[in-house]
């Protein structure tokens, strides 16, 4: 498949709008927390917390799947903060690899993230004359203490480049050539990787199923 495509799996027939205030992120990175929250400034919520700000510890993420790890750190932060709450979980996909380094993505950049290592480990890993073909992945779960969730996934195809290029963007960017472009995820400006990213196109499935976009 090329370009860009994405996937919603509501966990329960329909979809439940979000209809309060105050919203959970489970996350304790500071820099994701405030790409949500900026995404969700529109709809009207008065409070985004962090769950690193609430003290809620990270679950171990023991999911098979994106969207089951995303579902397992939203259902814990909801459930222990008493707010609905929003997780991701992302990674790239590589074809010739069956698909990894998949849900292993941030483990295969080591306790240090030294994604320079990741990335080389995909390239010895791949050799020379194999499929290049790879996409990015991401799952949304956004859950409430109550205990439904909805989930959404999105994902942008392309190409696995060797030597990286681009400093602009993070984690594997600089290997991966999103299908119709000539440069990296980490050659482009964060807004035109933002437009066709996975994690962009996933968050537009959750808007216009739970806030009304």
């Amino acid at each position: 498949m090329h370009g860009t495509q994405s996937i919603a799996a509501p966990t329960h027939p329909g979809h439940r709008r979000f209809s309060g205030e105050t919203l959970v992120v489970a996350s304790h990175n500071p820099g994701k927390v405030r790409e949500i929250a900026d995404l969700l400034r529109p709809f009207g919520l008065s409070r985004v917390l962090a769950a690193g700000d609430l003290g809620l510890p990270e679950p171990e993420e023991t999911g098979r799947t994106f969207t089951a790890n995303a579902v397992l750190k939203a259902r814990a932060a909801a459930e222990a903060g008493g707010h609905p709450a929003l997780a991701d979980d992302s990674g790239l996909e590589v074809a010739a690899l069956e698909g990894a380094p998949g849900i292993l993505s941030a483990r295969w950049a080591g306790p240090d993230k030294d994604f320079a290592r990741a990335m080389e480990r995909i390239a010895q890993e791949l050799g020379a004359g194999r499929d290049r073909r790879a996409n990015f992945t991401c799952a949304l779960a956004l859950a409430w203490p109550d205990g439904h969730v909805e989930c959404f996934e999105g994902r942008v195809f392309g190409d696995i480049v060797w030597p990286p290029r681009g400093e602009k963007g993070f984690g594997y960017d600089p290997i991966f050539q999103p299908d119709g472009h000539a440069i990296t995820f980490a050659e482009m400006d964060p807004e035109a990787k933002h437009a066709i990213s996975h994690r962009a196109e996933a968050f537009r499935r959750l808007v216009a199923a739970c806030f009304g976009g």
